[in-house]
Order: C-alpha cells, then structure tokens, then sequence
C-alpha cells in the first residue's frame, strides 16, 4: 500500500472514506481488497447503494466517476484472471494489429490453472506452460490496472500456434501488419516462432514477406 492510500485508509478515516480510497487507488476493486484495508462488505453494500460506488461485475467495483477506457473489459479481466495474461485477438486489438473484434477476452493461463465461474466478461481461454506461457508479456496500465499483455512479436507467433481457433487468414494478417507497422524486428518474430514452435508454419509466410 503507498503512502497516500496509507494515509487516507488510517484508523482516523472512517470506513467510507477508507473504501472510497481503495477504489480509488485499486481503479478496479475487488472484495478482498476492501477486506485486506479491514472494511466490512456491509460498508461496500452501503456506498453501493447510496451511488458512491459502483459494482460492475460480481466482486468488482470501480467509482461511480470513473473513466472507462476502450480496453476496460481487459482492465477487469485481469482482476478476476491475475495469473491470466491478455493474448490472441485481444491482444492484437490492444496492439492494432487486426480489423478484429473479438467478442470476448483472449486469455493464456497455465495447464492447470483455475478460470472463474462467471466471468465478467465473455472468455476465451488458452492454455499452455513453459516458456510458451511466460515468455514475451508485457504489462501495461489501464485504468490503474496492470494488465499483463503479449508484446506483438509473441502474440503472432501465438496466432500461428493456435491458428485452428482464430483462422490462418488472422494469423497471416497480423504476421503482414507487424512487419508492415515495424511493431517487431525479423529476430524477435523468428525468436518467439521458436518458442512456441511454429517455425516451419510460419516459414513461407515469413519469407515471402521479409
């Protein structure tokens, strides 16, 4: 916890003004992280119902003043999913790298890994492990959230792993746009073709583009 989220949530503040700091600071809430600053879930029902704050999905909650973001539903996925990482459709939007839209969120996790019953927003999930699951993520920050997100190189060597899912005609789109908008270099595409072992898919397309 910071210094001024520290400050605010001191035992001087009351319980709504401890709430309110969390949502704040937090962007996107969770139950347990008004349980983790010792205010009740009464607390947050009453704020809730006075409009103070604003429960946007099941254990979700933002303040009512918030500026949403094109990318929000990330933003609250990566709340409910944190070992999740942001990839695939989702993550070439975020990217601009496809006319895409993807109708729900793309998430890679691990084998084993636990997926919410009733997820915000509609998921798509993708399973892997090993450096396939953990290599070429980058977090960035949305709406205080930070949200881990294939860089481009990795997300289209994903396309072409998992190409079965999202169509060869996307994966080939995005191959072109990354070159194109110069959002890799020819080693970190080769690289991440490596890693996730696309690389005699990948090597006509490849080549007749370089």
């Amino acid at each position: 916890m910071n210094n001024d989220l520290a400050n605010v949530t001191a035992r001087r503040a009351s319980p709504e003004q401890r709430a309110i700091a969390v949502a704040r600071h937090q962007g996107i809430a969770r139950t347990r992280d008004f349980a983790a600053a010792g205010i009740a879930r009464t607390t947050v029902r009453r704020l809730c119902d006075r409009g103070l704050l604003v429960r946007t999905a099941r254990g979700l909650y933002q303040l009512p003043d918030a500026e949403l973001s094109a990318a929000h539903s990330l933003a609250e996925i990566a709340r409910v999913v944190p070992g999740g990482t942001v990839c695939l459709l989702s993550a070439l939007q975020f990217h601009e790298l496809t006319t895409q839209l993807p109708r729900a969120v793309w998430m890679l996790i691990g084998s084993k890994a636990w997926t919410p019953c009733n997820p915000p927003v509609p998921l798509e999930i993708v399973r892997s492990r090993g450096e396939a699951l953990t290599a070429g993520v980058a977090r960035h920050v949305i709406e205080r959230v930070s949200v881990p997100i294939t860089v481009p190189a990795k997300t289209v060597a994903d396309c072409f792993k998992y190409r079965n899912r999202v169509g060869l005609d996307v994966a080939i789109e995005a191959l072109r746009d990354c070159l194109r908008h110069r959002r890799a270099t020819v080693d970190e595409l080769w690289h991440f073709a490596a890693v996730c072992r696309v690389r005699n898919v990948m090597r006509p397309y490849f080549e007749a583009m370089v």
